[in-house]
């Protein structure tokens, strides 16, 4: 079984992404429009690094392996969207360098906390017809465990993949998945409205991968409620601190 786990193998989920067609720079909507796509959005796509959980899964994995401080601050450096995702991935990886073994311990012994308000608004998109997907720079097997606690479907999680060789060793991260660069989670977006034909999408996210997302995203959610990205509560059209302020929004419909 551990074997079967650490070969890495292609996810079933691979696909084929179209470039970005260019086009004439939107008007900006007023946060009343983008209050109105919210609420008739039929898909949302959530960040969960420091959104939907309230840790950085790849901090803990770093403090886990004994290596905190110094990814701490690559983090802060790729959440401020100084330096570009992939390389600072690249760069935090190589110095946790984590294995297969650490890996599971670190989602047994310090499991994923939850957001408050998440699992309320979760439950309030999915009683209404809405298609939640977990888009995340994270890690598959971290994003998949909270998933399953969110009653959302492992195959609308779009993560990245670490790889590992046949004895558990580090072997890298999967490359090829578009939520490892700048950019990957607007892919992940084109993919699903040509995919399932969605009209409407929303991002929900603290950081600059997030906001980056819209477009192609309908709605830029920005969210404040674990940490404070300065760049994205300036920028953010719409910033909220609590998911409580979201189902507010749906009851008014």
């Amino acid at each position: 079984m551990a074997q079967e786990t650490v070969h890495y193998s292609p996810s079933e989920k691979d696909f084929i992404l179209s470039p970005h067609s260019k086009k004439a720079p939107r008007r900006m909507a007023s946060l009343m429009e983008l209050k109105e796509v919210f609420r008739s959005a039929d898909a949302v796509c959530f960040d969960v690094d420091s959104t939907v959980i309230r840790e950085e899964g790849i901090d803990e994995l770093a403090k886990f392996c004994g290596v905190g401080d110094a990814v701490a601050e690559m983090t802060r450096r790729a959440m401020g969207g100084t330096v570009t995702f992939k390389a600072a991935l690249t760069a935090r990886l190589g110095l946790i360098r984590p294995s297969y073994e650490q890996v599971q311990k670190l989602i047994s012994d310090n499991p994923p906390q939850l957001t408050p308000g998440i699992r309320e608004l979760v439950s309030r998109l999915h009683q209404r017809g809405v298609q939640v997907f977990l888009v995340s720079g994270g890690f598959q097997s971290i994003v998949e465990h909270v998933a399953l606690q969110l009653n959302i479907p492992t195959a609308n999680v779009f993560a990245n993949r670490l790889k590992f060789y046949f004895n558990g060793e580090y072997a890298g991260f999967d490359e090829t998945q578009p939520t490892a660069e700048s950019g990957g989670k607007g892919k992940v977006i084109t993919h699903l409205k040509e995919q399932f034909h969605f009209k409407k999408v929303v991002m929900i996210g603290d950081g600059a991968t997030d906001m980056e997302a819209c477009p192609p995203g309908d709605c830029f959610i920005g969210f404040g409620g674990n940490v404070v990205r300065k760049q994205v509560k300036e920028k953010a059209k719409w910033y909220i601190t609590h998911f409580d302020e979201l189902l507010k929004e749906l009851e008014e419909r």
